[in-house]
């Protein structure tokens, strides 16, 4: 198995955009108009990791302001997991943060997902605040200098 990373600046072609959805719909049971989402994000910067055609993991965020970075969305198929795909999704965001400007990447997570704060905690994330969303989920945020 040969795993292939790329990155996006922009919404790739709709093959690619639909493995992402297909993707994000199994891990998290929805999609909530997600490409539509993604297109109104400004600066939107998407990793992906592939085996073949088939989107097996990826990091999707976007610009808050010219120095914050926003680690918006990511996962990892299931089949795939435990085999350091997440991390290397992270860490290439990050490089190409840092080579972009940025001073800080913020991003979001709930204790339901935690092996993901795990490796937000483990890749030197802190956690700087937490709320109850409008729908009533414990939200926990965590934060990065770059």
């Amino acid at each position: 198995m040969s795993i292939h990373y790329s990155q996006f600046r922009s919404l790739p072609e709709d093959q690619v955009v639909n493995g992402l959805v297909t993707l994000h719909q199994s891990i998290f049971g929805a999609s909530d108009d997600l490409i539509t989402k993604m297109a109104s994000k400004s600066e939107i910067l998407i990793d992906m990791a592939m085996v073949g055609s088939k989107v097996i993991g990826y990091k999707l965020g976007y610009e808050l302001d010219p120095h914050t970075f926003y680690s918006w969305l990511g996962g990892v198929d299931p089949e795939y997991r435990k085999q350091g795909i997440a991390a290397e999704l992270m860490k290439r965001q990050h490089h190409t943060l840092k080579e972009l400007g940025y001073a800080v990447v913020q991003t979001k997570t709930m204790n339901k997902w935690r092996s993901m704060l795990i490796l937000n905690i483990k890749n030197g994330f802190d956690v700087i605040d937490t709320y109850t969303n409008e729908k009533g989920l414990h939200k926990i945020i965590l934060e990065k200098k770059l």
